[in-house]
């Protein structure tokens, strides 16, 4: 495969069934759109900022022969697509779990909570002149203690079973980023372990983002409620 609309095409099959599944009278999550979309519209903005910066530093790079060559600053327009294709399904897979799984199956949600703290605290001291690394495991450390211990989300167990779920996709998608490679990141920059050809931060990259995405949502459903 070797052609500038690869890219492009990842995005939109990422969220093509979603999207098509989100009219489900079960699921029905074309309701919340009018919540996800400015959750999805202040995490892509952070992340974006983000992408721009590391970009702009050499933490990661683009291949010009799978992508458009249409920037948004110094960002391909499809990796700015990536962040509203990606989170909705991803948030999409949440939905799904909350539809069909009506309490918490996994019942040890603030030992799990805990244990991702322990470890991104670790990595965050371990690797700390790791870019990519430090700022991984920092942003995924603080969203984790505020859903846990702050804003105590009573839906934090059915969150880490929809990540668990969205991880499947999300490895997909990026084992072909990473594989091709459509995306290349500089290993000085990270711990240089990989799964497949995945940085292993990319892990904690996709809680952070999912999340940020589902309390930031939560929280406008939540006002809506009370007002």
């Amino acid at each position: 495969m070797n052609s500038r609309y690869t890219y492009l095409l990842l995005d939109i099959l990422s969220v093509l069934f979603p999207f098509l599944l989100s009219f489900d009278k079960k699921v029905t999550f074309y309701k919340s759109w009018k919540y996800l979309f400015p959750a999805m519209f202040i995490t892509g903005a952070f992340f974006i900022l983000w992408d721009i910066q590391f970009t702009a530093n050499g933490v990661w790079g683009f291949n010009p022969k799978y992508i458009l060559g249409i920037n948004i600053v110094n960002l391909p327009i499809e990796e700015v697509l990536f962040f509203i294709c990606v989170p909705y399904a991803c948030v999409f897979i949440y939905a799904v779990v909350c539809a069909y799984v009506k309490r918490d199956i996994i019942g040890c949600t603030k030992a799990i909570s805990i244990i991702i703290i322990t470890i991104s605290l670790a990595l965050s001291v371990i690797y700390y002149d790791r870019t990519y690394t430090i700022v991984n495991a920092g942003i995924c450390c603080f969203l984790v203690i505020v859903a846990q211990f702050i804003y105590k989300f009573n839906d934090l167990g059915r969150f880490y079973l929809a990540f668990l779920i969205s991880l499947f996709p999300f490895l997909i998608c990026n084992g072909l980023l990473t594989s091709l490679p459509i995306v290349t990141y500089n290993n000085e920059e990270n711990m240089a372990m990989r799964i497949y050809t995945i940085p292993v931060e990319d892990v904690f990259y996709c809680l952070s983002l999912l999340l940020s995405c589902v309390l930031l949502m939560n929280y406008f459903k939540n006002r809506k409620t009370i007002e």
